[in-house]
């Protein structure tokens, strides 16, 4: 039977992406595990660890607080959603949040790219922010 393979807090954080003490703060908050010792003291991590940091990794990347994560990571990797229907609700309304998010910031693109393209730069901003009074952009 072939062994698990373990890594090093340095391999892990490496192969994930995440500075060690990242790595180290998450187990401190419990948002990973603590992680195994080798009789020397040191940490040693499993892949499903990795894969648990990756989606951490993954989640941040959407602006979720690490509070809301907790209750995806503990959920295994091949459940069905169905079986958790509060996290089906709580991802959709991240992702409607997300979306609408994303809306905003295209309204911003959309109003700078106005501006390059007409040279008129003392039009306001569709979404809400006005240029202040008195203030003239220039570019050169």
């Amino acid at each position: 039977m072939k062994e698990e393979p373990v890594f090093t807090i340095k391999q892990t954080a490496e192969l994930t992406g995440v500075s060690e003490d990242t790595i180290r703060y998450y187990e401190k908050i419990a948002l990973l595990p603590r992680a195994e010792r080798k009789d020397n003291g040191h940490r040693i991590y499993r892949q499903d660890n990795l894969e648990t940091i990756r989606l951490i990794v993954c989640l941040k990347k959407t602006g979720m607080p690490l509070e809301e994560m907790r209750p995806f990571l503990n959920v295994s990797v091949d459940a069905d959603p169905a079986q958790y229907p509060e996290l089906v609700e709580q991802l959709k309304s991240h992702r409607a949040h997300i979306a609408a998010q994303i809306a905003s910031l295209q309204q911003v693109v959309d109003f700078i790219d106005t501006k390059l393209g007409d040279g008129r730069l003392r039009q306001p901003c569709s979404a809400g922010s006005e240029t202040p009074k008195g203030r003239t952009f220039i570019y050169k």
